[in-house]
């Protein structure tokens, strides 16, 4: 019989939405490039490289996040370290709603993320790098 689901991922993402900060995409493009912010890009590297990415966006895999923000993990990232704001972005929005929640339950802030993700970002003429491969 198969496992009964008691929260769907839907329900996740409304719950972590309802607690984080959310940007549109035109005001994370309007940072973009600000001194003060880092825009993280979640995605997995294949999306990456075959959507294209953020251009000085920070590549931090899903999997690992929670061990770079940490300053006692051994994989911490010093960029975490900076007093900046931190924008994440998935896709579409969901896995960046998830892993701004656990930033900021963390304790890394300011954070928020895109809502709708990079296809928000790409919608609102935002500009993408497209490695030549």
């Amino acid at each position: 019989m198969p496992q009964q689901i008691t929260k769907p991922v839907k329900e996740l993402v409304a719950d972590a939405k309802a607690a984080i900060n959310e940007l549109s995409a035109n005001e994370a493009i309007g940072l973009n490039g600000d001194a003060q912010t880092i825009i993280v890009d979640i995605r997995d590297i294949r999306e990456r490289k075959r959507d294209g990415y953020i251009e000085n966006s920070l590549h931090v895999p899903r999997g690992m996040l929670e061990f770079w923000i940490d300053p006692d993990s051994p994989y911490h990232k010093p960029v975490f370290n900076e007093d900046k704001h931190f924008i994440f972005h998935c896709a579409s929005g969901w896995r960046s709603a998830l892993a701004t929640l656990t930033a900021q339950q963390m304790g890394l802030a300011p954070v928020s993320h895109i809502d709708g993700g990079l296809a928000a970002w790409v919608k609102a003429d935002g500009p993408l790098v497209k490695d030549e491969a």
